[in-house]
């Protein structure tokens, strides 16, 4: 593409802004350039020069809003555009529907503190009369309904995804677990006794976080 990219082989720091855009269904379970298998549902993304693997921090210009992604593939080599996402990523970020937008990329240093919540920080949230119902206790026969925030199609990418989103969710006095089902690693909410229950949950979490999410049956 009249560019020449030099990849790096040691991890440092690294910023930028340009264009995200993602890659989905056509390239999902086919192999990565770090030979791992592409997940579209993974919090993962390419990149034409960082190390593989290494984590960077992808914050939307426009919103704010950032998430944290494992780069284990090459590209985008378009002029302009400085990451591809995956789908989840995309997703979380809030470009998924408009397929790319202007983002800022910086590279995850291991000595360097940096910010891995999903959103800006946020101040503690008051208790009110419009906080989400209490989830009931958990267990492996619990019935009820459930506010989805992720599904993967792997254990560990799941865990990572709760991880990310620990911080935030304490502020408004949820936590998020893993529940398999349907061959996927759903993060979720609850469960909760009802779905009027669980969708004031979850409209609780987007009011509050930026949290996209479904609700559906336990």
């Amino acid at each position: 593409f009249g560019r020449d990219y030099l990849p790096a082989t040691t991890l440092r720091p690294y910023k930028e802004r340009g264009v995200a855009s993602w890659y989905g269904r056509k390239f999902h379970s086919q192999k990565t350039a770090t030979g791992e298998t592409y997940d579209m549902y993974a919090m993962t993304a390419a990149h034409p020069t960082l190390p593989l693997p290494s984590y960077a921090k992808v914050t939307n210009v426009a919103t704010g809003r950032s998430i944290v992604v494992r780069v284990n593939d090459r590209g985008p080599f378009h002029p302009g555009r400085v990451i591809d996402l995956s789908y989840a990523a995309a997703y979380r970020l809030g470009i998924a529907q408009r397929g790319s937008g202007e983002v800022e990329v910086e590279s995850i240093v291991p000595d360097k503190p940096f910010q891995t919540a999903l959103v800006a920080p946020l101040p503690p949230i008051a208790a009110t009369d419009n906080a989400p119902a209490q989830p009931m206790p958990i267990g492996r026969e619990a019935a009820g309904f459930v506010v989805q925030l992720g599904a993967f199609a792997n254990n560990a990418n799941a865990q990572g995804f709760v991880g990310q989103l620990s911080n935030q969710t304490a502020l408004v006095g949820v936590e998020a677990k893993v529940h398999q089902s349907e061959g996927l690693f759903r993060v979720v909410l609850g469960p909760y006794a009802t779905r009027d229950d669980a969708r004031r949950a979850a409209e609780r979490l987007r009011e509050s976080l930026g949290l996209d999410s479904t609700v559906r049956a336990q």
